[in-house]
């Protein structure tokens, strides 16, 4: 059953008549999605220290946002998480998950680097892909600059940012972009999209009704993918590569009432299957994009807590 507050929020969001992202142009998407957050989200923990970073990439200048936690000495060599938010490759930015970093930084005690890749239909695949591998490569390689220790480096991301983090782990164990060697010794993937076929039972038993529907799945996908084929690419569907042997350890969240579900789950199955070390938890009363919602939705204040203290104990020295 969906949870008492999931489907509060549901009824509300009718009441107010918030439009379906799939009705919205893309601008006006990303203004209500950076809108609605403050009511959904909890105020920004104080951290000790964030930093605009800037990189470059095949497709030019990429945005960084450097979080260290609160109570870490300054000199001290940190953990990090490389985060590349949700928002189905078109929506979404440092701001909207601003308040999610912050959370998994203190939390963790993990240093926190998010990045601001390019969105479609702007730029479409493999834009953004281009764009987190070279960022973490960056990153990898101003570790010292940065106080990170490269060798507890992990990478994660909620929804569409858990695909770039499946696939940057996939590129990196192939060195796909011939940078050479980026170990990964993590990946966070919150109910990560791996499959663009869109084939998966949850896309109909959960495409309607759940905030995300099978419309704004596909509005996503064609905002993104421009050739039919690029859904068998690795690159757009992580679920597709050729072997999931030889990746990082994971932690795979899903939700029981969310389009992406069940590739999620099947996702987990790979890695599992291939030899991996793999933790799937689904949060079964919730819905698509719930970790971010913690002032209105108790169960993701349980998420982002389960995250962190994943992220802690994978990343101990």
């Amino acid at each position: 059953m969906l949870h008492p507050q999931a489907r509060a929020l549901i009824d509300l969001m009718a009441e107010r008549g918030v439009p379906p992202t799939h009705t919205l142009t893309p601008a006006d998407a990303r203004a209500i999605y950076r809108e609605r957050r403050s009511f959904s989200q909890p105020a920004p923990a104080e951290v000790s220290e964030v930093r605009e970073l800037r990189t470059s990439g095949p497709h030019g200048d990429i945005p960084l946002r450097a979080y260290r936690p609160l109570g870490a000495p300054a000199e001290a060599v940190l953990p990090v998480l490389v985060y590349y938010h949700g928002g189905g490759w078109v929506i979404g930015d440092l701001d909207t998950h601003d308040v999610l970093c912050r959370e998994l930084c203190n939390a963790s005690g993990c240093a926190v680097i998010a990045v601001d890749y390019r969105l479609g239909p702007e730029q479409r695949f493999p834009a953004a892909v281009d764009d987190v591998l070279a960022a973490t490569r960056w990153v990898r390689s101003q570790a010292q600059a940065l106080r990170i220790d490269p060798a507890r480096l992990a990478v994660g991301g909620d929804s569409a940012g858990g695909n770039l983090a499946a696939v940057v782990a996939l590129a990196a164990r192939d060195d796909a972009d011939g940078q050479g060697p980026l170990p990964i010794a993590y990946q966070l993937l919150i109910y990560p999209a791996t499959d663009m076929r869109r084939g998966h039972a949850s896309h109909s038993s959960n495409g309607q009704g759940y905030v995300l529907t099978q419309d704004t799945v596909r509005y996503f996908h064609d905002h993104y993918i421009t050739d039919p084929a690029h859904d068998l690419d690795w690159r757009a569907s992580p679920l597709l590569a050729a072997s999931h042997a030889g990746l990082p350890p994971a932690l795979i969240l899903t939700a029981g009432y969310d389009p992406l579900r069940d590739e999620g789950l099947d996702y987990a199955r790979a890695l599992s299957d291939a030899g991996g070390r793999v933790s799937h938890v689904c949060f079964e009363r919730q819905i698509h994009g719930f970790i971010t919602m913690g002032r209105v939705l108790d169960e993701a204040n349980t998420a982002v807590a389960l995250c962190a203290a994943e992220l802690r104990r994978a990343l101990a020295p």
